[in-house]
């Protein structure tokens, strides 16, 4: 280990690295034995050196490169759904669908899921984990038991199971307690007397009506006894992590906002693949790491981890530039670009065009694709620099 001195401090400082760059120096600096400010300064000067070399260059066409560098290996890409993280029991959109879920901005995936990540208390004890699987995953009246029907009497008879009422209740030790509270959610949420013996519960419309009978039943299998309504399975995982094995939650199904209110996750860690849940839970600077996180992981899962992951932040951050999520696509950013022939050149061209005449819209021709329509050279590289040659008489002249 070395302490950081105030000479070497100067050296760090005095370079144009940005904070995290220079956090990094530091750390590298700390991390190793009887470290000079001689070695720091070359430290910090091959950092240096390799940051700069590494920035775009002026006048750099960054998006046209970045399209091509997502979306020509987005070519090589499989339509199929693949298992989400080798959890085999869940399947979750990879490949080119879910590239295309991205860049859409869906509202809502085909297949939301969460990665739960525990507390140290309940990461460590497959009880504790298990105790916050029941409180996530939604338990309805189907898992707790069996449901009969006696159309004489117009009365519908549940049988609890004692083993599946204190499994997901585990911290009551008297299944007909837990029955008891099932009951009294019954009977809030359809508005019937339930009578109650032991674990078998048993209620009926006010009226005979096997109509009403059917519309109790249906309505039955709806409710949520316990754990959060969007989630439907919650796959429990053990792991190997940098400080040991733990258990982690897979669910399908996402509830971000109300998952970490829950008693023992871990809401540092925990993810979900819906970006406009992450937006509305935790605001748009997530949302735009969710982005980044989300395209590369598929792009990993592909095979195609070799794209740089600064071709996703300059997506993510035009995306979420403005504090909303917008689509990459005629009803969101390349719909609202202020040249009128870029929107026309994209989709739906004369309804753009008309919309423009109508309103008199004026084009200043600033970027790419307008001056390539009209035949002139784009103001990027060469075409933004303005050379002239004089006409300089001769000595023999």
């Amino acid at each position: 280990m070395t302490d950081i001195t105030e000479d070497m401090e100067a050296v760090v400082e005095d370079t144009e690295l940005p904070r995290r760059l220079k956090d990094e120096v530091y750390d590298t600096i700390e991390a190793r034995d009887d470290v000079t400010v001689e070695d720091a300064d070359q430290i910090a000067s091959a950092t240096e050196a390799f940051y700069r070399d590494s920035r775009v260059d002026p006048l750099e066409p960054v998006g046209t490169v970045s399209a091509q560098s997502i979306g020509e290996p987005g070519t090589q890409m499989t339509m199929n759904t693949f298992h989400y993280a080798g959890v085999a029991e869940l399947d979750v959109t990879q490949g080119l669908p879910r590239l295309i879920e991205l860049v859409d901005a869906r509202k809502s995936p085909d297949t939301p899921t969460m990665t739960v990540h525990l507390e140290e208390e309940y990461a460590t004890d497959r009880e504790n984990a298990h105790e916050v699987v029941w409180n996530i995953e939604a338990t309805r009246i189907l898992a707790l038991g069996d449901i009969s029907t006696n159309v004489a009497d117009m009365i519908v008879r549940i049988d609890l199971n004692d083993e599946t009422l204190l499994e997901r209740w585990p911290r009551m030790d008297d299944a007909t307690l837990v029955a008891q509270e099932v009951a009294e959610t019954i009977q809030d949420s359809l508005g019937v007397q339930v009578n109650q013996s032991g674990t078998v519960l048993e209620f009926g419309p006010e009226q005979p009506s096997y109509r009403e009978l059917l519309q109790l039943i249906e309505q039955l299998r709806d409710i949520v006894f316990k754990g959060l309504k969007d989630i439907d399975r919650v796959v429990i995982r053990k792991e190997e992590t940098e400080d040991g094995e733990e258990f982690v939650l897979y669910t399908e199904g996402s509830a971000l906002k109300k998952a970490l209110k829950i008693d023992g996750v871990d809401t540092t860690r925990t993810t979900c693949n819906n970006i406009h849940e992450v937006h509305k839970t935790l605001g748009i600077e997530a949302a735009r790491e969710a982005i980044i996180e989300e395209t590369m992981d598929t792009l990993e899962e592909q095979g195609l981890g070799d794209v740089n992951i600064r071709h996703l932040m300059l997506v993510a951050d035009i995306m979420t530039n403005d504090g909303t999520i917008q689509s990459i696509g005629r009803h969101g950013i390349s719909g609202n670009k202020d040249s009128v022939l870029a929107r026309a050149a994209f989709e739906v061209t004369v309804n753009h065009l008309l919309d423009a005449a109508i309103y008199g819209e004026a084009d200043d021709l600033d970027g790419v694709i307008e001056n390539v329509i009209v035949g002139k050279p784009i103001r990027l590289g060469t075409g933004d620099v303005d050379l002239r040659m004089g006409a300089k008489p001769s000595r023999s002249d």
